[in-house]
């Protein structure tokens, strides 16, 4: 007697953005390899906040923090999240400290849907020690570095209305807890 085939699983109902999803977090957490997957998934266009901040301003961001400090970087950083909430559907990677900033974190609360990327700081460590480009961490220890932002940081973090947990898996896990939760 003929086997008949497997049953097909139905494939996920996937969410239908109406407005940006903005990634929130440390550094080294994943936000932008993270946001292209989510943003490929979804079909929606995929914005790096610091590579625009780069291309805005003709310079690398350790360029802006060594040229202008880290204010002068912050403020760059508020006008083109700004500008990047522009209502229309996509998916935002923000710098770790963007939604520091009351004016952009209240701008991205209001008119996105934020998404808290967090991750144990022995995770992050792992993951900053693969580049050399992270002005906060230029000529000090990363480790201190993620604790001391991590306690002032994470409490701001948590007002993102969705948190999700970065491990150590396949990026497709995260982007699969990221999708349940904006179905949810």
């Amino acid at each position: 007697m003929p086997q008949s085939p497997p049953p097909q699983r139905p494939a996920p109902v996937l969410p239908r953005p109406h407005r940006p999803i903005v990634l929130v977090g440390l550094m080294g957490v994943g936000k932008s390899t993270i946001g292209r997957r989510l943003a490929g998934r979804l079909h929606l266009p995929f914005v790096d906040a610091d590579r625009e901040i780069e291309q805005a301003a003709g310079l690398s961001i350790p360029d802006i923090f060594a040229r202008f400090g880290e204010d002068g970087f912050r403020d760059g950083e508020r006008r083109v999240i700004a500008r990047l909430i522009d209502g229309r559907p996509k998916v935002i990677a923000t710098g770790g400290g963007a939604f520091m900033n009351d004016e952009t974190r209240a701008l991205i609360l209001a008119r996105a849907t934020a998404v808290w990327l967090d991750a144990d700081i022995e995770v992050l460590v792992d993951r900053v020690g693969r580049r050399d480009d992270r002005p906060l961490l230029h000529g000090r220890d990363a480790r201190e570095v993620l604790v001391e932002l991590s306690a002032r940081r994470n409490p701001v973090y948590a007002l993102a209305p969705i948190h999700v947990r970065s491990e150590p898996l396949p990026h497709d896990a995260t982007v699969d807890a990221i999708l349940k939760a904006l179905a949810a």
